[in-house]
């Protein structure tokens, strides 16, 4: 089971803060050897999603209300920590996140910039591939919307 908790920037510890943001490192900068700036003013306007396994932070979105990111709704930074992703938990992140939205900002329309290899576990999620396939930080990814 994964303990999911919703905060908003200012309401992170320095501790828990410091763990997302080096598993946002550990993924998108190690991982995918990307080089690129993750802390891109953003987080102070995002919601994010925090899935804890005893107390280990191992699962994390941010999400933003229509018009802070894009002009719909939206979830990004999607990141599980890779000794935890074959328990299901990047389902169960993205299904926290959708409902987060839902709760939060009232809305069912959802657009993500997803990274092109995970376009099926997307689908599976309600999202619909909606543009052509792009480049971002040199990884193919494509827009995808949930209505």
């Amino acid at each position: 089971m994964l303990d999911i908790k919703v905060i908003g920037f200012e309401e992170f510890d320095s501790k828990e803060l410091y763990n997302v943001l080096q598993l946002r490192s550990d993924i998108f900068v190690v991982e995918q050897d990307c080089v690129y700036l993750d802390l891109d003013g953003k987080d102070e306007k995002a919601i994010h999603v925090i899935g804890f396994k005893d107390n280990t932070v191992v699962a994390y979105t941010r999400i933003f209300k229509p018009g802070d990111y894009f002009d719909q709704a939206s979830i990004g930074r999607v990141a599980v920590h890779k000794e935890y992703r074959k328990f299901g938990y990047g389902k169960v992140i993205m299904e926290a996140s959708i409902k987060a939205i839902e709760d939060r900002f009232s809305e069912n329309k959802i657009k993500i910039s997803a990274q092109k290899y995970l376009t099926k576990f997307y689908t599976d999620l309600g999202f619909n591939a909606t543009g052509k396939e792009y480049l971002e930080d040199g990884i193919p990814h494509i827009e995808m919307i949930k209505k």
